[in-house]
């Protein structure tokens, strides 16, 4: 029972201890409580306090800008209410200067209508003393005024007379000179332009034989077998220290390929005399004819023309022994067909009669007779003469611009024949002439400074040359090729055109040890 009492009190006194423990914790919290309010209120009134003060220092900042935004504004106001006083005293001066000027303009006019009445009077004078004058000279003179005009007219007719036909004698004298020196000139030129080896080669055939021991034989007992040959074929023959070879010189193709087949026949056959030459001259003129013939039917085939005259075959079989610059005319002809056909197709025309306008657009080079007009116009009559159509005979006449072009077919026949001529390999050049050709060009380039090398290349169709780097920029790069083109073109001449290629490099070498 005792413990049972003993515990109860235990309990009571440590619920009692429990209590009074907790009481005195609530005190220390509510203390701890009031501090942090206390604090608090401490911090926000120090808070407070820095933003009234931040919020006056923002204040007393915007009054400052405005009042400066003001003071800025007043000085503008200022300075445009200055310039506006400047502008109208600008406007006043201009104002009173154009007053002073109108002012100093009428006193002008008033002086100048004075003067005006003054120079008036003074002619009046003037008219009045000239026609005292006059009628004094008349009366001096005893002519009157019409009369003395007209002696005066006859002395400077007569003087006008004089002085233009010592002029027009002058004239005279320096067009006779100017006339000859420019005859003289075009001689020269035309006889530089048609070369030496292109004559030897159009008028030349040498025929080679075995021996010279034949030339006795061709010549004959005190030359009748020579003179024979030479009635018979119509050419010149040539026997002379050059060995092994007869020169046949003429300049009918057909007849000096008449002779060099006579001769070779009669030093084959061995009998040689004046009957049997005549006999074998005739038998192979026979055999030429025949073979112009045929070569002109077969070319005609070959191109597919047909209808063509047969005096037009046979000149297009003449042009086997015709040849331009070493080129054969019916080879040319032959080509410059196949190109007008082509081009023809290509431009939308009817390719046959551009292949017929290409193949005898130089028949007028192989006439039975030579008359004197250039080929273009005699080979337009012959055609005219064989009935061919209209537009062939044009584009034959007009391809080398002497009659005026009316159809398409004769700039296209023109353009065929100058790539024909013109492309590389087509005509031959003696190669001294043509080695000269290459150097002069590179010679020419070498002129002009900057330029280290040269080389002439495609048969001289293109020059190449290179530049120095360190010498010649890209733009007088440029300026060299046409100034080389240029002079090329005005002082050299040569078979269609010159390509000019203009190199500028810079290289770095090194050397690895």
């Amino acid at each position: 029972m005792n413990i049972i009492i003993y515990v109860s009190i235990a309990v009571i006194a440590l619920a009692i201890g429990i209590t009074v423990s907790m009481i005195v914790q609530r005190n220390i919290a509510r203390s701890r409580a009031n501090r942090i309010l206390e604090e608090a209120r401490n911090e926000a009134e120090v808070l407070k306090k820095n933003k009234l003060l931040e919020a006056r220092e923002e204040e007393l900042k915007i009054i400052g800008d405005a009042e400066k935004q003001a003071t800025q504004r007043m000085q503008k106001v200022q300075q445009t209410e200055s310039r506006l006083k400047q502008r109208e005293l600008q406007l006043n001066q201009q104002q009173s200067e154009n007053q002073r000027a109108r002012n100093e303009n009428e006193q002008t006019n008033k002086r100048l209508q004075e003067r005006m009445a003054l120079a008036e009077s003074k002619q009046a004078e003037v008219e009045a003393m000239k026609r005292k004058a006059q009628e004094e000279l008349e009366r001096v003179s005893g002519l009157s005024s019409e009369e003395a005009k007209e002696k005066l007219i006859e002395s400077l007719k007569d003087e006008a007379k004089t002085a233009a036909q010592s002029y027009i004698n002058d004239i005279m004298d320096e067009a006779k000179l100017t006339a000859n020196k420019e005859a003289k000139r075009i001689v020269v030129q035309s006889i530089q332009r048609v070369a030496t080896e292109t004559a030897i080669e159009n008028s030349v055939t040498v025929f080679q034989i075995d021996s010279d021991e034949i030339k006795g034989r061709i010549i004959g007992r005190e030359g009748r077998n020579i003179r024979a040959l030479e009635a018979a074929t119509g050419i010149e023959i040539i026997v002379d220290d050059t060995p092994e070879a007869i020169v046949l010189s003429g300049f009918d193709p057909v007849r000096r390929e008449i002779a060099r087949l006579a001769l070779h026949q009669l030093v084959t056959d061995g009998r040689i005399h004046p009957a049997r030459i005549e006999e074998v001259v005739a038998k192979v003129r026979r055999q030429v004819e025949e073979e112009i013939i045929e070569t002109g039917k077969r070319t005609t085939i070959d191109l597919g023309i047909h209808g063509l005259h047969p005096e037009l075959v046979r000149l297009v079989g003449k042009m086997k022994y015709r040849s331009s610059y070493g080129q054969n005319l019916l080879q040319h002809s032959r080509e410059t067909a196949n190109l007008c056909a082509v081009m023809a197709s290509e431009l939308g025309l009817n390719p046959k009669k551009a292949r017929r306008a290409g193949l005898l657009h130089d028949i007028g080079k192989v006439p039975d007779e030579e008359p004197e007009l250039p080929h273009a116009l005699l080979g337009m009559k012959l055609a005219e003469k064989y009935k061919e159509k209209p537009e062939i005979c044009n584009a034959i006449g007009a391809h080398h611009d002497e009659v005026e072009m009316t159809s398409l077919l004769a700039p296209i026949v023109q353009v065929c024949d100058a790539i024909s001529g013109a492309r590389p390999g087509a005509r031959r050049e003696m190669v001294e002439a043509y080695i000269k050709r290459l150097n002069d060009l590179e010679q020419l380039a070498l002129s002009y400074p900057g330029v280290i090398k040269t080389y002439a290349i495609q048969a001289g169709r293109e020059l190449r040359v290179i530049v120095g780097a360190d010498k010649i920029d890209d733009v007088e790069t440029e300026k060299l090729s046409a100034e080389i083109a240029k002079r090329i073109q005005d002082e050299m001449t040569y078979p269609g055109q010159v390509k000019i290629t203009v190199i500028r490099e810079t290289r770095s070498v090194s050397f690895a040890k």
